[in-house]
């Protein structure tokens, strides 16, 4: 079995998120298998995916695993599979995968990007959680529910510097939502060819930070299309890694576009 590692939202490597992909030949094997694989990788994501029958509403079975549980929805490991069957030539076009969070289709475009259809999250305003601010290292100023396929809470701080600042509770964080916490603030200098800042921490799935997150910004294109009033944006997620996800919200249904590249190719011996 061919497995790679693949940086996503990114076009060159060593920056973006690092996603583990493998192509299975046939159905996906037990599930204790497939966690072990993905602790073995020990990415934020590793994806598992395998053909379908022709005629069908999908093309491909699409699974995401962090190193210590199943997800609901991964952006950048779906990136990331899209990139290698097309690179790959096990797909050609766009390819339509069935998901926990239903078919998400993934479209090769002509400058090399891949653009993403995923669901908008709808978000819900929320009161601030008592103790949040200090397990954050910043006071928001607004807190949003972003729906069971995330599970996260969205967090709007004052301005960039200090979302980059942020050093974070992670422990403490971990009791304020389901995966985790969305940071986010408007950019500062939007001549430098971004609308917004993230950063994005998830310790109950065993990720204290992820490089760049696709998930995170179906929620962060609705939040900052309805401030900035523009439904075309670009994010630039400010970790270690960094990454930049142009989002296009479509009403209930978010477009993420960005490059991937292919860093390891090898073989699973176990």
């Amino acid at each position: 079995m061919r497995i790679r590692i693949v940086d996503a939202f990114t076009d060159r490597p060593f920056a973006g998120n690092p996603a583990g992909v493998l192509l299975l030949d046939d159905a996906f094997p037990d599930d204790d298998r497939l966690q072990n694989i993905a602790l073995e990788v020990n990415h934020a994501e590793t994806a598992f995916a395998h053909r379908l029958p022709g005629g069908g509403e999908a093309d491909w079975a699409l699974r995401w695993f962090t190193p210590v549980t199943e997800v609901n929805m991964c952006g950048h490991a779906t990136l990331a599979t899209a990139h290698v069957l097309h690179t790959t030539g096990a797909h050609e076009g766009p390819v339509r995968f069935a998901t926990r969070s239903g078919v998400l289709i993934a479209t090769p475009d002509e400058d090399g990007s891949i653009t993403l259809d995923f669901p908008t999250a709808p978000l819900t305003p929320v009161a601030l959680p008592e103790g949040v601010a200090e397990a954050l290292g910043a006071e928001p100023l607004t807190a949003f529910d972003t729906g069971p396929n995330i599970g996260d809470l969205l967090l709007e701080l004052a301005d960039e510097k200090t979302v980059h600042a942020l050093r974070p509770d992670l422990g403490a964080l971990a009791a304020y939502s389901e995966r985790g916490i969305i940071a986010t603030a408007r950019a500062e200098n939007p001549e430098l060819g971004y609308d917004f800042v993230s950063r994005c921490f998830f310790p109950n799935v065993g990720i204290d930070e992820d490089p760049v997150t696709g998930s995170a910004h179906t929620a962060l294109a609705p939040h900052w299309s309805r401030r900035l009033g523009r439904t075309t944006l670009t994010g630039l997620q400010a970790s270690p890694r960094s990454g930049r996800v142009r989002t296009h919200l479509r009403g209930d249904r978010t477009l993420l576009t960005g490059r991937a590249v292919t860093v390891i190719e090898g073989e699973l011996l176990a």
